[in-house]
């Protein structure tokens, strides 16, 4: 595995992702809501910025590419679909787009229901999914343009990789969601290892994520909805929880 991601939390609970190719020794930055975060990452490995590589619109994951752009002159990758709502634009993708990153490629995977424009990146040399506010550990995203049908079908694109790949999502939500989780399945086993886990790792300081897409099958309700009818329910009872 060549590419290495590592978390940067930014504002009261966001994730950057620092992305390090090690034969090339490219960087990229996912999802940068500020820039001084990820400078700073930057800085303490010696390294410049080569990519931003960006998921959604939203400010508090788009706040920082300006200042980025201005100190490195990184290539800016995103949905062209959506331009109009992103910073300008280096790199347009679109579903199935193959994004050099050095030695390794990003996929492009179109998973509109958070909002409309919304991409996840897959970086298959390394084992690395990027689902933005698509997928969360024990969660998903709250769907402010798109139907739970969408979502529900976004979140089943990722059914083709591997058990082992690791999920670095957008944000800090894993207690909160497990509280929701367990209220769906207090029985499973698995997700009350996982909401024990959680709650060791926050008390110590540690992020809870990235976690396995294998542990996620086993303990998120909507990984584990059968049906858009069963997701659409289970979206409603999150939001009034």
């Amino acid at each position: 595995m060549t590419v290495t991601a590592q978390a940067i939390p930014m504002l009261s609970d966001n994730y950057a992702w620092l992305l390090v190719d090690s034969v090339s020794g490219k960087t990229g930055i996912v999802d940068p809501a500020e820039a001084a975060p990820a400078v700073a990452a930057l800085e303490a490995l010696g390294k410049r910025l080569d990519y931003i590589f960006l998921t959604h619109h939203h400010d508090d994951h788009i706040g920082g590419v300006a200042e980025l752009v201005a100190a490195y002159r990184p290539q800016v990758v995103g949905n062209g679909a959506d331009a109009q709502r992103l910073p300008k634009l280096d790199i347009s993708v679109h579903e199935g787009s193959l994004v050099e990153f050095g030695s390794a490629r990003l996929r492009v995977i179109e998973t509109p229901g958070h909002t409309l424009g919304h991409i996840s990146y897959y970086i298959a040399d390394g084992g690395i999914l990027l689902p933005g506010d698509t997928l969360f550990s024990l969660g998903c995203g709250r769907l402010f343009e798109g139907t739970p049908a969408q979502m529900f079908n976004a979140i089943a694109k990722y059914g083709d990789l591997p058990d082992d790949t690791l999920v670095c999502a957008g944000h800090e939500y894993t207690a909160s969601n497990a509280k929701f989780a367990l209220s769906v399945e207090p029985g499973n086993a698995a997700l009350q290892a996982r909401a024990a886990e959680v709650q060791a790792l926050r008390a110590a300081g540690k992020p809870t994520l990235p976690v396995k897409l294998g542990q996620e099958r086993a303990t998120n309700p909507f990984l584990r909805a059968p049906d858009e009818e069963s997701f659409a329910k289970l979206r409603a009872a999150k939001d009034n929880f």
